[in-house]
């Protein structure tokens, strides 16, 4: 398969922590796009952000190619530049301390093996409909959990 898949999350938190929220909005070309959302009552925006990331690469199909876009540089630098670190130092920061989330990392350790992913930070609440739409999408995952 040579079409990219289009990935765009975001997650969204009512106090952190507190009830929250994810949403992924996957594109695939000619395809209508698959939206995903839910929520957890007691949580942190970082784990809801991961959450989406997660929950939607486990809908590919091995060895997909796909960009991830997210508004969360906590995503996106920790998935490409600081877990290599984390491994390296058995799931410990640079200054020994545990890493937080890290069975959530663990996770998308796990599903980034399986895919060929680039991971793109978007500037949030900037005008970027994917983003956008993913935003909207947390929020309903917020909703949802608070009803």
């Amino acid at each position: 398969m040579t079409d990219i898949v289009e990935i765009y999350t975001d997650g969204a938190c009512k106090g952190n922590p507190g009830p929250g929220g994810w949403g992924a909005s996957i594109r695939r070309a000619g395809s209508k796009p698959v939206e995903l959302y839910d929520g957890e009552m007691d949580t942190t925006n970082n784990r809801m952000e991961l959450k989406a990331v997660i929950r939607a690469l486990e809908t590919l199909e091995p060895g997909t190619r796909a960009r991830v876009h997210t508004d969360s540089q906590y995503v996106q630098l920790g998935i490409s530049e600081w877990i290599h670190g984390w491994k390296k130092r058995g799931w410990r920061t640079a200054d020994k301390k545990p890493v937080k989330n890290a069975d959530l990392w663990r996770e998308l350790d796990a599903l980034r093996e399986k895919h060929a992913i680039e991971w793109l930070w978007v500037r949030g609440h900037d005008g970027n409909p994917g983003n956008e739409r993913a935003d909207e999408l947390a929020n309903l995952g917020v909703a949802k959990i608070l009803k």
